[in-house]
């Protein structure tokens, strides 16, 4: 009896700690990134990553041998990572809530929902992820309670116009771009533990982040940065940023990348419970009964027994 909780426990730990980290990153989109809007998005992306690299050198240098035995396709893997989750994810992302200036935010979570749509497309394709009538079941429900928690019987708000337009085509991209993230992320780190995968993913993105800042000319603005500012990005780096990514890479690497897309449908759930909180935006009966559809699909999804997954990191 005993060992089957033990069991049941460390079963949902990995979905879990996905769910923490999407949500540290809802508290970093509506908390902590609007401090950081006077700045240059390239820069901003730079200095972040930059900041986690340095904190998370000790690891590398710890298991600098583990380098040695990973293949052309795990550098390839975590090069993607980098990129499109590091560099253009999070730079479309911050540059799509700069637009809307952190007010219309419903154009810029709505398309985040997309998210898990192109995870498992990708993860179907790319990882050869199985996935039981279940889990779509779920899946499905849990984007349709994500949507009438946000929006209620309402529809999205472009009343901004081509900022909104602008932002939206930003959140598809970087929806896009997270996803692919995912499912490289699953397969980076099929050879290396979740520390080590942390911190080359960081660091890559740090390296192409600054090839990017040179070519824009942003990487001369760091004058620009105010005290508040750079303490603003040691919160995200020890935070929503490094630290999330940390336990993120913990939990992905013990369940397939689909589960997890669907557990990081808790970051437009952080989003909306915090607008609630911080600018009086009360829920209706109908987004209250989204949020408990939500609920109930990532848990029932966290629970669901994919054999496959355990393969891949055999």
């Amino acid at each position: 009896m005993e060992n089957n909780i033990k069991k049941r426990e460390l079963k949902f730990l990995p979905p879990a700690l996905v769910i923490l980290a999407a949500s540290l990153w809802g508290v970093d989109g509506i908390v902590l990134r609007p401090s950081l809007s006077s700045l240059p998005v390239p820069l901003v992306v730079l200095v972040e990553s930059s900041i986690v690299a340095i904190l998370l050198t000790p690891f590398f240098i710890k298991k600098y041998s583990v380098l040695k035995s990973l293949s052309s396709k795990d550098w390839l893997a975590f090069a993607g990572v980098a990129l499109l989750g590091g560099a253009v994810g999070t730079m479309a992302i911050t540059k799509a809530l700069f637009y809307v200036n952190y007010v219309n935010l419903s154009v810029v979570v709505l398309l985040q929902k997309l998210q898990p749509v192109f995870a498992i497309s990708f993860a179907t394709i790319l990882l050869k992820e199985k996935l039981p009538n279940e889990f779509f079941l779920w899946a499905g429900l849990a984007i349709v309670g994500a949507y009438f928690m946000t929006f209620g019987l309402s529809t999205p708000d472009f009343s901004t116009g081509d900022k909104t337009t602008i932002a939206a085509l930003f959140a598809l991209l970087a929806a896009f771009s997270f996803s692919s993230s995912t499912v490289l992320s699953k397969r980076a780190l099929r050879n290396v533990d979740y520390e080590m995968g942390t911190y080359l993913r960081f660091l890559l993105a740090t390296v192409i982040m600054i090839i990017i800042a040179a070519t824009t000319g942003d990487i001369n603005s760091f004058n620009e940065i105010t005290s508040k500012q750079v303490l603003i990005f040691l919160i995200i780096a020890f935070t929503t940023g490094g630290s999330a990514i940390f336990i993120y890479y913990y939990g992905l690497k013990k369940i397939s990348a689909s589960v997890a897309s669907i557990c990081e449908l808790a970051f437009p759930l952080t989003a909306v419970i915090l607008e609630y909180f911080l600018r009086g935006n009360i829920l209706s009966p109908v987004q209250w009964i989204g949020t408990a559809v939500l609920l109930i699909s990532i848990l029932k999804v966290s629970g669901i027994n994919i054999p496959t997954l355990l393969n891949h990191d055999k």
